[in-house]
């Protein structure tokens, strides 16, 4: 029988508090609408034939924004889910920085495929860049995918996908990014709440990532320490993490 988790829902409680929204940083700007159908319309130019599949490996695995009509465990091969992307912003503060997950290259990364509906997939596209990317340079890692099925091959659509080179992408080893996700708050929710729906999420589609599992132990861990001097929730801000540290093993 497998362990359970060891990072509760009364554990990450304890990381949520009242942040308010920072807004974009100065000189960002979203696409608008009518770039928005526009990088849908070239993403789908590129599609192969068949139907449109979306490979989620992280939040949209418990929030897709879509509705999908079928859905398939899939593994990814040449790439591996990490938190690599800091955050100043919803699940983050410019004072406590969170992280986000991505995709980076090598090894590989056990998520799930969902096939959307035949209709409108220009609309569907543009919905899901909406909420996954922000400016035109974010567009780069917006990619397909070759994927691995029960049933074969197939391509689909994956979001964050080698987000290296962005001044926010950072490869931190887990014991540092257990002590961020432990700290980090931002408007809409923490990075231990993030971890913690996304390992279940897995866990409810019979997936087990060792890193990730390893990770909401040593969240875990740091929540309890945070908690124990006093007897009570403090939260102690770490500084931003350095683009030059190693990537984990």
């Amino acid at each position: 029988m497998k362990s359970p988790m060891v990072l509760t829902p009364e554990l990450v409680a304890q990381c949520e508090w009242p942040e308010p929204d920072p807004g974009p940083e100065e000189g960002y700007a979203d696409l608008t609408d009518e770039e928005y159908g526009a990088a849908a319309a070239a993403l789908l130019q590129r599609k192969p034939p068949g139907p449109l599949w979306i490979f989620a490996y992280g939040s949209l695995l418990w929030k897709p924004a879509f509705i999908a009509v079928e859905h398939r465990r899939a593994t990814a091969f040449g790439w591996h889910r990490a938190f690599c992307l800091e955050l100043t912003r919803w699940r983050g503060s410019p004072q406590q920085p969170g992280l986000m997950m991505g995709l980076l290259r090598g090894g590989s990364c056990r998520g799930v495929v969902y096939r959307l509906p035949d209709a409108h997939h220009i609309g569907q596209v543009a919905r899901l860049l909406r909420r996954e990317v922000g400016g035109e340079d974010e567009l780069r890692t917006v990619r397909w995918i070759s994927v691995e099925t029960a049933a074969g091959k197939l391509s689909a659509l994956t979001f964050w996908a080698d987000p290296t080179g962005f001044d926010y992408s950072v490869r931190l080893p887990l014991e540092r990014v257990a002590q961020m996700l432990a700290r980090a708050c931002g408007h809409i929710g923490s990075g231990a709440d993030y971890l913690y729906r996304t390992a279940s999420a897995l866990e409810s589609f019979c997936i087990r990532d060792r890193n990730l599992w390893r990770l909401q132990r040593l969240v875990a861990a740091e929540i309890r320490q945070m908690m124990a001097p006093a007897g009570r929730t403090e939260s102690f801000p770490i500084s931003a993490p350095s683009r030059d540290t190693a990537p984990p093993p």
